[in-house]
């Protein structure tokens, strides 16, 4: 081979190309184009949606039952004092038997006895076979 060939004397010193239309890309986006491909789409997914736990749901008793239904009637009747109360009830899971418990401060904007299920302040709509405990300072005083 001659000498001319690998000769880059002209070419050495000059200044790195940066393209004006292209923006740079990251050491991540160019590591990615080699990444290999992902021949099942959606198993991370599943592994993911297999790790994720859910609760049952706690029966409770009809005594408690009793006791629930007394509170919500009580908070329905003095619904114009905005009684402030704590309700602790289930959600139920979309993909997997089983769901989760939630907690949320609020009032009570009705109770709908007939389709049982009660509406918050905030529009949160709950099923009264989902209630789980509700308390609130009012309810200290009653007698067991």
């Amino acid at each position: 081979m001659s000498d001319d060939i690998h000769d880059y004397s002209s070419i050495i010193n000059l200044p790195h190309h940066v393209s004006e239309t292209h923006p740079h890309m990251s050491l991540y986006d160019r590591a990615a184009q080699f990444s290999p491909f992902a021949a099942l789409t959606g198993y991370e997914d599943a592994i993911k949606e297999a790790g994720r736990q859910v609760s049952s749901k706690i029966e409770i008793s009809e005594e408690e039952k009793l006791e629930i239904n007394r509170k919500l009637n009580y908070l329905s009747e003095h619904k114009k004092d905005n009684i402030e109360f704590t309700i602790s009830y289930f959600i139920k899971d979309k993909k997997k038997k089983g769901g989760r418990y939630e907690e949320v401060t609020s009032t009570l904007k009705r109770l709908d006895e007939v389709e049982k299920y009660i509406l918050l302040k905030d529009d949160t709509k709950i099923s009264i076979d989902d209630i789980n405990e509700i308390k609130a300072e009012v309810f200290d005083s009653f007698e067991d």
